[in-house]
Formats: structure tokens, C-alpha cells, sequence
């Protein structure tokens, strides 16, 4: 019987507590004051070249490619754009030093921005180097937004000769971050 009435009371004096609630006047307003800085990692570019693909007489030679890199198409990018960094890493297994570069070249094919990496020869020890990043703000950062292509400069150093028969390989390897601003 003490048990029913304890029931009773407990449901008399707190069930009705569930139905009152508080409210307020939302404000939607503060939408307009939203502030989205979203960051965005992608890979950059990379590429694997075999010592085999680079057959020379062991004098200086230059190899040459361009990449489309159409992210400055769509208007998010451009507009909302703070900074952007890039990442590099270049392995070289190759008994031949190396220069890489990388030109950011406009519509008209015109180099904007060169970053050059130095590679020295492979002399039997690890030879990954990462590069310091490259920070893209204020009028650098508008010159990549023009960016449509990415050329790539392969200089290959005097040393010995390479054939067919060659081991070991160059790869680079990159990585860009993006920092926005929604509003």
C-alpha cells in the first residue's frame, strides 16, 4: 500500500515538470554572421621516373612536361582563397644529381612562378628530401589563382651515363593545403 501511494505522489508532483518547457525568439539574423574556415589537403602532383627512361651520354639534358591544373576554374576557390601552402618530397635513387623545377604557367604559357629543388646524386644512403613549405599569401597567392598549368623541368646533371640497363628512379611527391574563407 506504501508502495502505491509513493507512486501516486511521484507521478502527482513531477509528471507534470515534463510539460513545461522554456522557449525564446530565435534569431536567424546570426546567419549573416557565420564564418566558415574550412582547410582542404589534397595531393599535388607526383611522378615515378625510371633511370632507364632517361638514356644519355652522361652530359646535362632537360626533360619537359606540363599538367593542366584547371582548381582555379571554379569561382569557390578564387573567391574565398586565404593562403595556400605546398608540400614537396623528392626521392632520388639515381647515381645523378638533379634540378627540378616547378613553373606555374598562365593561359598564355606564361611562367607566373618558378620553385626550384635541388637533388643531389644517390651515393648508396637514403636520399628522400623534404622541402621547406612554399606559402602562398598576398600577391603570390593571386598569381597562383591565375595558375592553369603546372610545367615540370627535369634538369639532369653532367655524370655518368644512363641506358636502358640503369637502375634506380626519381620520384617526387607533393601535397597542398588550402585555407578558406566562407562567408
Amino acid at each position: 500500500m506504501k508502495l502505491f501511494f509513493e507512486n501516486k505522489v511521484f507521478r502527482f508532483l513531477f509528471l507534470p515538470l515534463l510539460f513545461i518547457s522554456c522557449t525564446s525568439d530565435l534569431d536567424f539574423d546570426q546567419v549573416r554572421d557565420l564564418k566558415l574556415k574550412p582547410v582542404v589537403v589534397a595531393n599535388l602532383a607526383y611522378f615515378d621516373v625510371p633511370a632507364s627512361q632517361l638514356t644519355d651520354d652522361g652530359g646535362t639534358h632537360i626533360a619537359f612536361d606540363t599538367r593542366e591544373f584547371d582548381i582555379f576554374k571554379d569561382k569557390f576557390f578564387t573567391e574565398d582563397l586565404l593562403k595556400a601552402e605546398f608540400d614537396f618530397e623528392i626521392e632520388n635513387t639515381i647515381n645523378r644529381a638533379f634540378a627540378v623545377q616547378l613553373l606555374l604557367l598562365n593561359a598564355n604559357n606564361e611562367t607566373l612562378d618558378t620553385i626550384s629543388f635541388p637533388v643531389p646524386a644517390y651515393i648508396g644512403s637514403p636520399n628522400v628530401i623534404k622541402y621547406p613549405t612554399e606559402v602562398f599569401e598576398n600577391q603570390r597567392l593571386e598569381l597562383l589563382k591565375q595558375t592553369v598549368k603546372i610545367g615540370f623541368v627535369l634538369i639532369v646533371a653532367a655524370g655518368p651515363p644512363l641506358d636502358e640497363n640503369s637502375t634506380g628512379n626519381i620520384k617526387l611527391k607533393s601535397g597542398g593545403t588550402a585555407y578558406l574563407e566562407i562567408e
